[in-house]
């Protein structure tokens, strides 16, 4: 499989398993009314809607803030598809798939409900970290990534590196 489909299939396995398990939640539990559920000792599943974008900066209340957020995510998510078909190793193109992905699925999440449902609330004794969802984790799963493809080391292909000298440097005719 090439690296870009393989960043495709990641990017919509990431954007599938968002919205389940958001519409799954929200529309087919009551959830909402029984919250917060106790899925682990460390771990919550809650209902937070997030206006705005990572940890919840820059929040949004009105329509312009979304749909400016809306078409941010959107172009974010062509030029990471661009470079997701220029990728040429597969570590590259799954990280960008899934960045991809998640940033599809929150977009989503901005467009029917005017915000993005977050659910997964760690938390250890006093310590409590931000609310997220899917899209949110494969975002930073993609990043992680990013920065460990960086780290590689380039794989540099010699093409032509056997050429011959043109005809008026050889002087041995």
């Amino acid at each position: 499989m090439t690296p870009f489909r393989l960043g495709l299939a990641s990017a919509l396995v990431t954007l599938v398993a968002d919205q389940v398990s958001k519409l799954g939640l929200y529309l087919g539990t009551d959830l909402v009314l029984t919250q917060p559920w106790r899925v682990a000792p460390f771990m919550d599943f809650v209902v937070v809607w997030n206006r705005g974008v990572s940890y919840g900066m820059f929040q949004q209340e009105g329509n312009l803030g979304r749909w400016l957020l809306i078409g941010l995510s959107t172009l974010a998510a062509l030029a990471l598809g661009f470079w997701m078909s220029r990728a040429s190793s597969r570590l590259l193109a799954v990280a960008l798939g899934l960045i991809v992905g998640g940033a599809v699925g929150n977009a989503i999440d901005r467009a029917a409900f005017g915000a993005v449902f977050d659910f997964v609330h760690l938390h250890a004794g006093q310590w409590s970290w931000y609310v997220f969802n899917v899209a949110d984790a494969a975002i930073v799963a993609g990043v992680v990534g990013l920065i460990l493809d960086s780290l590689r080391p380039e794989r540099k292909v010699h093409r032509g590196a056997q050429r011959s000298l043109p005809d008026t440097l050889d002087s041995s005719r």
